[in-house]
């Protein structure tokens, strides 16, 4: 049987804190950059309360949100608060906040990514579950469809077009048969379209790509998984639930009293297994919609079988259409607690639209995942990348890559060190693309404590370390949020 030790999303780094921790007038070294004015937040799995250490899987954890506000040369603060779903707020014997109803059932204390439109703050997370509305200060307001317009869940990873403020995104949703869901936000924070495109069956879509002119979706061989329901089921239920989930996941929608019974079993559960999995008789392949068409414009392109759960960014080159992205080889396969199927390398894909074919082309071989550039950029060309770097399941260091020489530059933060993602803030409005400070927590296992680093984007060198009294654990995906 798994042990708590064995299973290394509940250990080191990974373990959760149980304290939400409110820190002013924060300890720095060297010199915090004065235009830097706004917050930078960081969203992550972070266990409330007691979890199966046989079955916990590292995406299901409850959300806690992590901010640090920087302002004239000063860290004003440190907060840390849990995303407060229903059932959180109650577990901390507070009352559930007001907000739209969850969507199939499924209240996910949200804990992927947290952004800003709008001048408001939302955790998000993918796979059918809505966003949760935060303060300035991570408290939280509610559960949130966008007042009233997001027809569904919501996904972790959309794009923001830096010409137009609109969020682009691609959402999934077992319920949802074999489509997946386009949406574009505007800058008022409410969905001015939805698209629902037909896929192969019911992937793990985690991320996708935009470029000034397409939308590119990843259908790939990680998908929903039926084994785990007959599991919920005493005999000879469990094998019936499961063959009339097969009858409908990946093929046509459930309806949503059939998916909201199906999500309060998978709950009660417990400590609920993750349900997806590699497919190898499931094909890999990317589509392409332009950005002015619709989903009967899609054109679908094979590629080799493996997973991507983040490009880097990708840009139209005439009538090729050019993705980065960091490819794994498969993905929950044979390790089923966490995304540790071998070294994810970063890699180029060039769809050519005219042969109706895709190059692909290894960029770099270094293991690394949470792949950023500087905004200013997404779906436009860059030259510039920034990644962690990992040995095994360790995230110990940052990479630089410039894509135009091929060159790369890592940065160590010492021995034991755990290194969250980077992100690029620009020095000025119109500095050039490599040109800003790059900023994510280390964490520091002697001290058992974390940093803000800020870093010289060019250089990787430390320009100002911000002195947290706290451990943040790993967790995945954050953003600058300037001031208004």
């Amino acid at each position: 049987m798994t042990t708590t030790a064995e299973n290394p999303y509940l250990t080191d780094n990974f373990g959760p804190v149980q304290i939400e921790t409110t820190a002013l007038d924060l300890a720095v070294t060297g010199a915090i950059p004065a235009h830097l004015d706004g917050r930078y937040l960081r969203n992550g799995p972070n266990p409330l309360g007691p979890v199966d250490p046989v079955t916990h899987h590292w995406f299901l954890g409850t959300g806690m949100v992590h901010g640090v506000r920087l302002r004239d040369g000063r860290a004003e603060w440190y907060r840390n608060r849990f995303v407060r779903s229903a059932d959180v707020a109650r577990a901390l014997g507070e009352q559930p906040r007001p907000g739209a109803k969850p969507h199939a059932g499924w209240d996910f204390p949200a804990n992927t990514n947290v952004i800003e439109q709008a001048g408001r703050t939302f955790a998000i997370v993918e796979a059918g579950g809505r966003p949760y509305e935060l303060t300035d200060e991570l408290e939280t307001v509610g559960s949130c469809d966008f007042d009233g317009t997001l027809p569904g869940g919501y996904t972790a990873h959309p794009k923001r077009d830096p010409a137009t403020g609109e969020l682009h995104a691609v959402s999934y949703y077992w319920g949802w048969g074999n489509q997946v869901q386009y949406t574009v936000i505007g800058p008022d924070a409410k969905v001015k379209r939805v698209e629902n495109i037909a896929v192969t069956g019911s992937p793990m879509m985690h991320d996708f790509s935009l470029t000034e002119n397409h939308v590119v979706l990843y259908d790939l061989p990680c998908t929903f998984d039926t084994d785990p329901i007959k599991d919920q089921w005493p005999r000879p239920f469990g094998g019936l639930a499961r063959w009339m989930a097969t009858q409908s996941i990946g093929k046509r929608p459930t309806p949503d009293v059939v998916a909201r019974f199906f999500t309060k079993r998978s709950l009660a559960a417990g400590s609920p297994s993750l349900p997806y999995r590699w497919d190898p008789g499931y094909p890999a392949r990317v589509g392409v919609m332009p950005r002015a068409g619709t989903a009967s414009d899609v054109r679908w392109f094979d590629v080799e079988p493996c997973y991507v759960f983040h490009p880097l960014n990708a840009y139209d080159d005439g009538h090729r259409v050019v993705l980065d992205v960091v490819r794994h080889p498969k993905m929950f396969d044979t390790k089923r607690l966490g995304p540790d199927e071998g070294p994810a390398t970063l890699d180029r894909w060039t769809v050519d639209l005219t042969a109706g074919k895709v190059g692909e082309e290894r960029r770099s071989d270094l293991a690394q995942e949470f792949p950023r550039v500087d905004e200013r950029v997404v779906s436009r060309p860059h030259r510039y990348g920034y990644a962690v770097g990992f040995v095994g399941t360790t995230a110990e260091s940052l990479i630089r890559h410039d894509l135009a020489t091929g060159a790369t530059t890592t940065r160590h933060f010492g021995p034991g060190s755990n290194v969250s993602e980077f992100v690029f803030v620009p020095d000025s409005p119109d500095s050039p693309e490599d040109r800003g400070t790059l900023m994510g927590f280390v964490h520091d296992p002697a001290a058992d404590r974390s940093d803000l680093v800020l870093l010289d984007s060019q250089t990787l060198e430390t320009v100002a370390a911000v002195h947290l009294p706290v451990r943040v654990p790993a967790g995945f995906h954050g953003n600058w949020a300037p001031s208004a």
